[in-house]
């Protein structure tokens, strides 16, 4: 019997350029059974992406719901319609007023329950559309805002206008739009120029496999 069928999980180390459906793809590939993913990576954004065959696909919701957390890098100084590379930054303005004591405050300012809009570059449907399909054809789109939890938020300067930072963060939160919010609050404008998702509850990106692997291990969730 396939044992990707009774069920796995695995912990995948998704490559920069990579949609998660690219790394189902894959995976369903190599062990002849349906995969789902259990929580959407942007193609621009790495790190760790858990995988779900066969019977374990009706789990996906439960790993999900856990906690997130990132590492990344932020850019001061300008803006971009999808809060990240994907798209051009514009906007630029004077970054040189921003320094610890600064990052500090505005940390303090997204820690807890917050509302968060999420990007208009995004999965999330509009009117039975996707939004990042409106927004590529040029059409308004409006999202409402909607309560995220980040238990932590740490901010540090490398080398103005890069800005580096660690979050944990409950499930929906967009780091995109926290990046884009920093900016803002910060008066100068931001956008999230690298991300890596670091954790999923308890599993770790250091246990992830690189997808291009041919020797698949697996990991047995009991």
């Amino acid at each position: 019997m396939n044992p990707f069928e009774e069920g796995q999980v695995m912990l995948i180390n998704k490559p920069i350029g990579w949609t998660s459906a690219d790394v189902v793809k894959k995976i369903r590939n190599r062990v002849h059974t349906k995969v789902g993913h259990a929580g959407t990576l942007d193609p621009l954004a790495t790190g760790l992406l858990i995988l779900c065959t066969g019977k374990f696909t009706k789990k996906i919701s439960e790993y999900m719901s856990q906690e997130k957390e990132y590492t990344g890098t932020i850019t001061l100084g300008a803006t971009t319609a999808s809060f990240d590379l994907e798209t051009t930054p514009e906007n630029l303005k004077d970054f040189s007023q921003v320094d610890q004591t600064a990052l500090l405050e505005v940390s303090k300012k997204f820690t807890g329950e917050i509302i968060q809009v999420p990007p208009i570059y995004s999965a999330i449907k509009k009117n039975g559309e996707r939004s990042y399909d409106l927004a590529r054809q040029g059409r308004a789109v409006t999202l409402e805002g909607r309560r995220v939890f980040i238990k932590d938020f740490e901010m540090h300067i490398l080398e103005l206008p890069i800005i580096s930072f660690r979050v944990t963060c409950s499930t929906g939160t967009y780091i995109r739009s926290l990046a884009n919010d920093v900016g803002q609050s910060l008066g100068c404008g931001a956008y999230l120029s690298s991300l890596c998702r670091t954790r999923i509850g308890n599993y770790h990106l250091e246990n992830a496999i690189d997808p291009e692997l041919t020797d698949i291990k697996i990991r047995t969730d009991n």
